[in-house]
């Protein structure tokens, strides 16, 4: 990997001068990658070319082939249980209850997911669980909607259900060569590991994964998609951006960016740092192409506020978000106080790069 494949993205300062004289004390490095669907790279920092794993951030692509395939018209679903299938929720018992309708009309059962089972974080759940008695189950986990989307689909096509994770099962192979063709590589060229939730991921380049989320926000805008993967994708985005709260879940970056947004954004983030956002059409100015985004932190970002911060600013520098829009997201930055246990202003979190742009870029804000 070049030395420069991750340079310093977000830093936080302390100090009891101004915030401009500060001194450093910690920054977060990772690399970025902008692109529209008809393959250009319009801007990047870092580099662009950086193989990763979009973990979370491919599902999506992952949900792809079933709604292509025409699944949600098969079961009868809702662009709200489609959300929820691209979603890493928080398992709340709005996001169980849609979970559920889902496998019932799917003939799915919650015992056939194998995601495991983890902690939740969403606090009023907890609370609500802890005094019902009720323990942690499949359809509590943030890949529950995945997993249950990936055995209907198993279901329809007629294929084994027992196994349906296994990397060569033949559900998986579908789904990785058409998340290859949304990024426009061999299927050969994307790598496979597996997830937290068991089932197959992907390492791509930052470009291509940029290239895949501007492609299924404008299928029409590079290399025109079959009628059905059009479709495909505009279910997915619409069903998505009108339902914000299915993908993540209260007070969470990806719901309350997508609501912002207003329906020009989408939104999906993975672990270990990850985030895919995909521009509209016009979600720039009157006539923009749709753009897809790439951004990874090297070190996880554990508490994700590197990776938040770094996506409204680019964002911002794009020219993506008004001032009204960039208000409303302000507890993410991209630049907020660090603040002490009593709540006392310290130091500054800021994001500290420039994106460096293509002769084809567009204009930023």
């Amino acid at each position: 990997m070049p030395d420069n494949a991750h340079l310093p993205l977000f830093e936080l300062t302390r100090g009891l001068t101004a915030p401009e004289e500060q001194t450093v004390e910690s920054v977060h490095y990772g690399a970025i990658a902008v692109a529209d669907a008809r393959g250009r790279l319009l801007a990047w920092y870092g580099d662009p070319q950086m193989v990763t794993y979009l973990r979370s951030t491919a599902k999506p692509f992952q949900a792809l082939p079933f709604i292509e395939s025409k699944g949600h018209e098969h079961y009868g679903l809702t662009p709200r249980e489609i959300a929820v299938i691209c979603a890493s929720h928080s398992g709340s018992d709005e996001h169980v209850s849609v979970v559920r309708e889902i496998q019932r009309k799917t003939g799915v059962k919650e015992e056939d997911l194998l995601c495991g089972v983890h902690p939740i974080s969403h606090e009023e759940t907890l609370k609500a669980m802890a005094q019902r008695g009720e323990a942690l189950s499949p359809n509590r986990h943030n890949c529950s909607g995945k997993h249950t989307g990936m055995l209907a689909s198993a279901r329809m096509r007629h294929l084994p259900t027992q196994d349906y994770i296994s990397a060569d099962h033949p559900l998986q192979v579908h789904i990785r060569e058409t998340f290859a063709e949304m990024c426009v590589l061999p299927t050969h060229k994307v790598m496979v590991g597996i997830d937290g939730c068991s089932a197959p991921n992907f390492a791509v380049p930052l470009f291509n994964a940029a290239l895949g989320f501007a492609r299924l926000c404008d299928p029409t805008g590079g290399e025109v998609a079959p009628a059905a993967r059009q479709a495909a994708c505009n279910a997915i985005v619409q069903a998505m951006t009108s339902h914000p709260d299915m993908v993540a879940g209260p007070g969470r970056f990806d719901t309350l960016l997508m609501q912002a947004g207003g329906g020009k954004i989408l939104s999906k983030g993975g672990a270990e740092g990850y985030q895919g956002i995909g521009l509209l059409p016009g979600a720039l100015s009157p006539g923009s192409p749709a753009l897809g985004i790439a951004i990874k932190i090297s070190d996880g970002d554990p508490s994700s506020r590197a990776v938040r911060a770094t996506s409204l600013e680019v964002l911002r520098q794009l020219g993506a978000l008004s001032p009204a829009q960039l208000e409303s997201l302000q507890s993410f930055g991209p630049r907020f106080p660090v603040t002490n246990w009593r709540k006392l202003a310290v130091g500054v979190a800021r994001p500290c790069f420039t994106l460096q742009r293509s002769e084809h870029s567009l204009p930023g804000g």
